[in-house]
């Protein structure tokens, strides 16, 4: 038995937006897409997302004790995931993305880390952490 690949499912609170801020600042290609759904794809990475757009927790967390939160794609579920990409030439991507307005903050720089790897953080449209790292030694 052997793990083969994985996907990244990143909720968004809107997928068109969603989609044309991972299109024209990531420059992925969106495969897929419907009002719930997207397949987003750049070289080899894929990345879905998925809507979380059920605002009525809003309305109901005065009742919690009696009706908890449940369906799974409430608003704010949005922007609370992140995953890592592994890329080369890492200074350039940085800098691509630098321009593009998508780094974690003004005070983001490649960062080398004590586990082997150069990487800088960003963040979507809905505030879910994308990290691009490269392997600097195995």
């Amino acid at each position: 038995m052997k793990a083969i690949k994985s996907i990244p499912a990143l909720p968004v609170k809107n997928i068109k937006s969603g989609v044309e801020f991972y299109v024209s600042r990531y420059d992925f290609n969106c495969l897929y897409q419907n009002e719930g759904f997207a397949k987003l794809l750049w070289d080899e990475v894929e990345i879905h997302l998925w809507v979380a757009c059920d605002n009525s927790w809003k309305w109901r967390s005065f009742l919690l004790f009696l009706r908890p939160i449940y369906s799974g794609a409430e608003t704010f579920i949005a922007g609370t995931h992140s995953c890592r990409i592994q890329v080369t030439d890492i200074h350039s991507l940085f800098e691509k993305l630098k321009a593009k307005g998508v780094l974690y903050s003004s005070s983001t720089v490649v960062e080398s880390t004590d586990w082997g790897t150069l990487e800088f953080p960003t963040l979507d449209l809905h505030c879910n952490l994308i990290t691009f790292f490269e392997r600097i030694k195995d």
